[in-house]
């Protein structure tokens, strides 16, 4: 095995094509491209805006991007490392590539993102299967990974470079209505159960103005609506000007007045009120925030090291509905951390209450080798008592979300439609501001409209209306 070095600075020329995973279009047809790649993505939408990246700087080196793996390649799979279930769920797609390369040979099979980043050279040792590994800071060097690999030399490419945004990098972006703009990478928060500060490093932040320039572009494309992604959206600053993450925001909604804006992720304890205030006067920005907050409990709270405590979460949550009354609020949640007693437990089900959350992201705790909390803290909640506390988790959510739908019935809302339902071509599926689910009778409608829709009926996961 041979470890390839460098500083992932190496200039890459650019060339902008139209390039949508799944449904690829290129409009110059003389663009002879010989070989495909097909990208596997897991994990968070930091992710999805990665493999756009990818896409871009594979497309440069002739690879067309195929939504098979059947016929690719190359096979490169983005993965995510924040729960142990998605690296085993990881580990079984590579064992069944083995299979596809044994009757392929010339099959290649990169693993990229944070999976590699946070096992290293281990993985190479844990399957034959992959051909070379890359980290999220290093994209750029992936068609010198890809050359050693064709050659039979297994490559890793996992150098931290510090200053690295792929600011200059024109995404292949997979999709006409909707875009991301990473406006950040990294996180500097060390909560104890994390692997984000490891995989991704510090924080680091995009020039404001080259965030402005995409979204313009994104909109004199026809996009009509555009997510600002970070780990940590709050903690962004553009040093050259001094603007926070509350001056981006403001200045990209100004700039693209005719296009909905939204933004992920926010930590608690940076949620500002200059950024809530920017949400309640920008109208372009759309009034749903995601504030995971992991557990209702404060001793809780500690042990994670959120830097923040159950009333101060509290605070934060009054004070966005204050400004933005109509806000529409989601979180992350973490049942059987280290510690967790069944006190705790109930302090995250009265919080859940209380908030009446319309949305959460769901999950058993699972020790990350590496984290503050698998060097210091015992894993002691057992299984079963982990899943119990879920599944009260999910059964309350449920509950409260069917609640918070069923005050819209009756209501006439806005909606972007995005595509068509997966039920039936004859119904489409939208979001309104707040990020609610809407599904509804396609019409005269087609995905990329703005559309009124009367809601009729509701579950505890979708909205359903008729055109107005």
């Amino acid at each position: 095995m041979s470890e390839m070095q460098g500083t992932g600075n190496a200039a890459v020329s650019r060339r902008v094509g139209t390039l949508s995973l799944g449904s690829i279009v290129f409009p110059d047809s003389s663009m002879m491209m010989t070989k495909k790649v097909h990208i596997r993505t897991f994990g968070c939408q930091m992710n999805q805006a990665d493999t756009e990246i990818i896409s871009s700087l594979l497309q440069d080196e002739g690879y067309r991007v195929s939504g098979s793996e059947d016929d690719a390649d190359l096979v490169i799979l983005n993965t995510c490392a924040v729960r142990e279930n998605a690296v085993g769920k990881i580990m079984n797609i590579l064992d069944n590539l083995k299979g596809k390369k044994r009757l392929r040979p010339n099959l290649l099979v990169g693993v990229i993102g944070c999976v590699p980043q946070y096992y290293r050279e281990k993985l190479f040792d844990m399957t034959d299967g992959i051909d070379f590994l890359a980290g999220p800071d290093t994209y750029r060097q992936l068609h010198l990974l890809i050359e050693n690999a064709e050659q039979d030399v297994r490559g890793a490419h996992l150098a931290s470079v510090p200053e690295e945004t792929y600011a200059d990098i024109e995404p292949s972006r997979s999709g006409s209505i909707s875009a991301f703009i990473p406006v950040m990478r990294g996180c500097n928060n060390c909560c104890a159960f994390c692997v984000v500060p490891m995989t991704r490093g510090r924080e680091r932040s995009r020039s404001m103005q080259t965030v402005i320039d995409d979204a313009v572009k994104l909109a004199e494309k026809g996009y009509r609506e555009i997510t600002l992604l970070g780990q940590n959206v709050n903690s962004y600053r553009d040093d050259d000007s001094g603007y926070d993450f509350a001056g981006l925001l403001e200045h990209v909604a100004r700039a693209v007045r005719g296009v909905r804006i939204r933004f992920t992720t926010s930590h608690p304890k940076d949620l500002s009120k200059s950024l809530v205030d920017v949400i309640a006067r920008e109208k372009n920005i759309c009034n749903s925030i995601h504030l995971p907050v992991q557990s209702g409990s404060t001793r809780m709270l500690g042990l994670m090291n959120r830097g923040h405590s159950r009333e101060e979460y509290l605070e934060k949550i009054a004070m966005v509905r204050h400004s933005v009354p109509d806000v529409t609020v989601s979180t992350d949640l973490i049942a059987g951390f280290c510690g967790e007693t069944e006190a705790d437990h109930h302090f995250t089900l009265s919080l859940m209450e209380e908030v009446r959350f319309d949305f959460s992201y769901m999950f058993c705790y699972s020790v990350r080798p590496g984290t503050y909390a698998a060097k210091r803290m015992e894993d002691d909640v057992p299984d079963e008592v982990k899943k119990q506390r879920l599944e009260e988790i999910i059964t309350l959510q449920n509950r409260i979300s069917a609640e918070r739908h069923a005050y819209e019935v009756g209501s006439i809302v806005e909606v972007l439609a995005e595509s068509e339902s997966k039920r039936s071509s004859e119904m489409l599926m939208g979001r309104t501001p707040e990020n609610r689910v809407v599904v509804f009778d396609r019409g005269q409608s087609s995905p990329g409209d703005l559309v009124k829709v009367k809601i009729h009926a509701s579950t505890s996961a979708t909205l359903l209306g008729t055109p107005q």
